[in-house]
């Protein structure tokens, strides 16, 4: 009898079992993680793979909308947020307005924040219209500030196919080219701002700057 016992303990689980066992043990562990851990484990775990293609200089490349499709699942999971704002910047002595995006990591659990921004400089390019040229800069931004809070490493890129290489190479006569990003780490909690970082990246004059 006793041995007929142990045999129905040690039974091997099905996969499914084992699966669904793993599933429970990790979700227990994600919820007893604060907003760093939150946001290391999202980090570590995404996968944002370079499904866009630039025709003009012939590589891949990934899009803001690349990287929020693989990031969905993970705040899913962790039971977190992730919300991209745009502000205008105005910088003395500098023509023209630069695009700022905000992106921002919440634990809904908690509410604290940890939160990255960049800038995009609003460039006129032939063929588009104003509009279009603030969409430009707004999705040339939220896409280094999401690289900035989720450590995507883009440096081997050269971002877009937007702009013709007619337009490359009249921008790069006339110095018109000059895109610049700044992001940084905010955490908020309760009006307190304890954590800060830098992130550079951007174009000027034809040239890309890291």
């Amino acid at each position: 009898m006793m041995e007929e016992v142990k045999n129905e303990n040690t039974q091997e689980l099905t996969p499914e079992q084992q699966a669904e066992k793993v599933s429970e043990r990790e979700e227990e562990a994600l919820s007893k993680m604060n907003v760093y851990q939150k946001l290391m484990y999202v980090q570590n775990k995404l996968k944002a793979p370079k499904g866009q293609y630039n025709s003009f200089g012939k590589y891949k490349y990934r899009s803001a909308e690349d990287i929020l499709t693989g990031v969905k699942p993970l705040l899913y999971k962790t039971k977190s947020l992730l919300i991209l704002q745009d502000e205008i910047e105005v910088i003395a002595g500098v023509q023209g307005n630069y695009i700022k995006a905000i992106a921002k990591f919440i634990d809904c659990a908690t509410g604290e924040t940890i939160e990255t921004h960049a800038f995009a400089k609003e460039c006129p390019h032939k063929g588009m219209s104003e509009d279009q040229c603030t969409g430009t800069a707004s999705s040339y931004a939220r896409k280094y500030a999401l690289n900035a809070l989720l450590l995507i490493d883009d440096t081997k890129d050269s971002d877009s196919d937007e702009v013709t290489s007619a337009d490359r190479s009249n921008d790069n006569q006339n110095g018109n080219v000059s895109r610049q990003n700044n992001g940084g780490y905010q955490h908020q909690n309760n009006g307190y701002n304890g954590y800060s970082g830098n992130y550079n990246g951007g174009y000027q004059n034809g040239g890309r700057k890291q």
